[in-house]
């Protein structure tokens, strides 16, 4: 069983997550999250400590920068948008099983200390930012690092903040070259 509680945002997140792993979980019931879903939440990060695994999508994000502003040591999980797609929908519940338990795997937690070991020159030397392919590049970069997607300055900031270390980069950087030559 997974220590941590898991928020996601609706029922049938709970249900998609609770097939992959055994977990409790939370729903937010979205970005107008009630007062009563906030103080579980909150309960659950002083108690165990929470994991914030929202949907790849504009209101998952808003979600997931409300809850990371007021639970600073949330752990966080990824999906990417191809990983949680199915039918046109994009969510936590369109994800398959082995993708949620991946993203699971791959949890990170914001570091207390700022570090800044990464720069956008370094992202720049591994062509993550300033070619035609960059963002198709960092975006594989990301879902192999559990970063879930972000441009340039988040990618750097994430780099930072989860305590990914250059090796883990280089890495990265490694296996999505070798992808593309297959």
């Amino acid at each position: 069983m997974i220590k941590e509680v898991i928020v996601v945002e609706g029922k049938c997140d709970i249900v998609a997550v609770q097939k992959a792993v055994d977990a409790d979980c939370i729903a937010t019931g979205g970005y107008s999250m009630l007062k009563r879903a906030v103080n579980s939440i909150e309960a659950a990060y002083i108690k165990r400590g929470i994991i914030i695994f929202t949907d790849p999508d504009s209101a998952g994000e808003r979600i997931r920068k409300y809850l990371t502003d007021r639970f600073s040591n949330a752990k966080q999980a990824y999906l990417s948008k191809e990983q949680a797609k199915s039918a046109g929908d994009i969510g936590v519940e369109c994800a398959s099983v082995d993708a949620i338990r991946a993203a699971l795997d791959k949890t990170h937690c914001s570091s207390m200390e700022k570090r800044t070991v990464f720069s956008v020159k370094d992202i720049y030397e591994y062509g993550l930012v300033g070619n035609t392919d960059s963002s198709t590049k960092r975006a594989a970069m990301c879902e192999s690092l559990g970063l879930g997607y972000c441009n340039a300055k988040q990618f750097v900031e994430r780099l930072n903040n989860f305590g990914i270390t250059r090796e883990e980069l280089a890495e990265a950087s490694l296996v999505y070259s070798e992808t593309r030559e297959k």
